[in-house]
């Protein structure tokens, strides 16, 4: 059977959708980690550890380059000090964290380097960390007793990141759907709940979907920009960016990313394809979607929208899930 979770970006708002989220019977939310978009994601998850009280939480994903092994591990370690037992953590290369600050994604290599200084550091070995040795020290009762077990997870798309999620984390967290071969396979959804009859292009889907339909604009614009141009409307949105110098631009793009359209580019994309490009749809036709993931081998969903109207997606999607 699926769980059934739901992506919370760090902001002003979270920590009450997260009580909804628990109201209506998620299993879990998850906090990306994009500091320049929004609030810290290890204060946001405190606040919602200390405020709810079934609900599991977690960050999806951390990106290593903005913390040190043992900042991380503190971290993991203090949350679930917090809140036993209910803490996941997921880890990726940085997609828009990194992208936004002119950066590339991070290595598989990296990835490796990190997650396993983390997991040393929270059995409570010693680990060799840029060359030093370093080791929890915390004293009785200011930390969890070593080991700290909390599920660890790693995004990955390609076939080396995935073997190297199956190596080395408990599972994979898998964009848009599913991979066959791991005992936690979650599904990082965006999209949003139709209403029967309503299409795709009326004002308020149409209003939610653009910026989650941009993030392929922004995806082939930071791998190869003229591959936009393949894109509904992709001339048009590639014209708007490039009158921004160049020197800022990945600044403009990736401002509000999958949010709002607030960057001055992303009112210009085409919604029409989005039942194929998203996880949207009637009721109906994304429990058969649902069912269809399962079947190809996902263990649970992590269900996500833009910033408009969250709590009305948080409320459709528990009805797709049939929560209550």
């Amino acid at each position: 059977m699926l769980t059934y979770d739901f992506r919370l970006p760090p902001g002003p708002r979270t920590v009450e959708y997260a009580l909804i989220a628990e109201d209506l019977g998620f299993r879990a939310v998850w906090c990306p980690e994009v500091p320049a978009f929004g609030h810290d994601i290890w204060v946001t998850l405190a606040r919602i550890a200390e405020k709810t009280k079934r609900l599991k939480f977690g960050p999806s994903v951390l990106i290593p380059s903005y913390r040190h092994p043992m900042a991380q591990a503190s971290a993991i370690a203090t949350l679930e000090q917090i809140a036993p037992g209910r803490l996941m953590v997921g880890f990726g290369t940085g997609f828009t964290g990194r992208a936004g600050m002119g950066k590339k994604p991070l290595s598989l290599a990296c990835m490796r380097t990190h997650i396993t200084q983390v997991r040393a550091l929270l059995r409570g070995d010693v680990a060799d960390i840029d060359g030093g040795l370093a080791q929890i020290l915390a004293s009785d009762g200011w930390l969890p007793d070593r080991p700290i077990d909390v599920p660890i997870y790693m995004a990955g798309q390609g076939p080396k990141a995935r073997a190297l999620a199956k190596e080395i984390t408990d599972g994979l967290i898998s964009l848009g759907g599913p991979a066959e071969g791991f005992e936690t396979c979650l599904v990082s959804t965006n999209g949003t709940v139709l209403d029967d009859g309503e299409d795709v292009t009326a004002p308020r889907a149409s209003t939610a979907l653009k910026p989650l339909i941009a993030l392929a604009y922004h995806h082939r614009y930071t791998t190869d920009p003229e591959s936009v141009k393949a894109l509904p409307n992709g001339e048009a949105w590639l014209a708007s960016v490039e009158r921004v110098d160049e020197n800022v631009r990945h600044l403009s793009v990736h401002r509000g990313h999958n949010l709002d359209i607030s960057n001055g580019h992303d009112a210009l994309v085409d919604v029409s394809a989005a039942k194929q490009m998203t996880f949207t749809g009637t009721r109906e036709e994304l429990r058969e979607r649902l069912a269809q993931f399962e079947a190809r081998g996902a263990t649970g969903i992590i269900f996500g929208t833009s910033g408009y109207d969250v709590e009305r997606e948080l409320r459709a999607y528990a009805e797709v899930a049939a929560l209550r």
